[in-house]
């Protein structure tokens, strides 16, 4: 296993010493040092903004389902609360920069939560507006919880598949539908964490042998790129959330070992 990078590598026009490694970092500067057209797919989830809500239980302690939940007290280094216009402009910067080291064929699995926001529906159009949004992907997640009585309970979020021209399907994966029930992550330190089978779905989605995650959490995403025997390329911002992700890929590792 390579050793955790914490900071940005000086690289030449290749990718293979960034391979298989978490980098913390700020995902919109590592990005624009990487070479255009590099990679075949990226599979991610940003912070929500959640705690910029007029709806929600996470500003008055309630914190959605779990009484504990982890996103009442924010991200290690993002506070889940930014102006919406300021999370917006970050959120379409960081799509800019993996539009620009997307290949010819590759695709972006973009998932999100939709909201209702001021008593209208918040469906995060203003982030991916002008992008190539190919499809909408619903993921159910089987469980929620509901502070409002405005609206029905909410137990899906999206992901926006989002591609270039030539991006095509791996064979047979067209059989799969646009709605993936897939039950949430619950035994993870990560406040949000992907379910393996998510990033699981997308990666053998596609035929791309490197994959990228900008907010690469705890780690899921390259512990599914390497089930699949993918190259993956991890990147956050949080050093606590990188040696999580550290920590996590080397008790796979173990296991494979059996």
């Amino acid at each position: 296993m390579k050793e955790l990078v914490l900071d940005l590598p000086v690289k030449d026009n290749s990718i293979s010493g960034l391979l298989n490694k978490f980098h913390c970092a700020d995902c919109i500067d590592f990005m624009d040092k990487m070479p255009k057209k590099s990679v075949g797919a990226i599979v991610t989830s940003p912070p929500y903004n959640l705690k910029n809500s007029t709806g929600n239980g996470m500003k008055d302690g309630r914190g959605g389902k779990w009484a504990n939940a982890g996103l009442i007290n924010g991200y290690e280094n993002y506070d889940d609360n930014m102006p919406h216009e300021e999370y917006t402009n970050w959120q379409r910067r960081c799509l800019e920069s993996m539009m620009r080291i997307l290949k010819d064929d590759g695709v972006i699995f973009y998932n999100h939560k939709w909201r209702v926001q001021g008593g209208q529906l918040q469906d995060r159009h203003d982030i991916v507006d002008g992008f190539p949004v190919r499809q909408i992907i619903i993921w159910k997640r089987k469980g929620g919880i509901n502070f409002n009585a405005g609206y029905f309970l909410p137990t899906y979020e999206v992901i926006y598949m989002i591609t270039k021209p030539n991006f095509k399907l791996a064979e047979g994966a067209n059989k799969l539908t646009d709605i993936w029930e897939i039950a949430q992550e619950r035994d993870n330190e990560h406040p949000a964490p992907f379910p393996l089978e998510l990033p699981m779905n997308c990666i053998s989605s596609t035929t791309h042998k490197t994959v990228l995650d900008p907010f690469m959490g705890s780690g899921t995403t390259a512990i599914a790129a390497k089930l699949l025997k993918r190259n993956w390329i991890g990147i956050d911002v949080s050093k606590e959330y990188c040696k999580m992700a550290e920590k996590r890929i080397k008790s796979f590792n173990k296991q494979l070992d059996f």
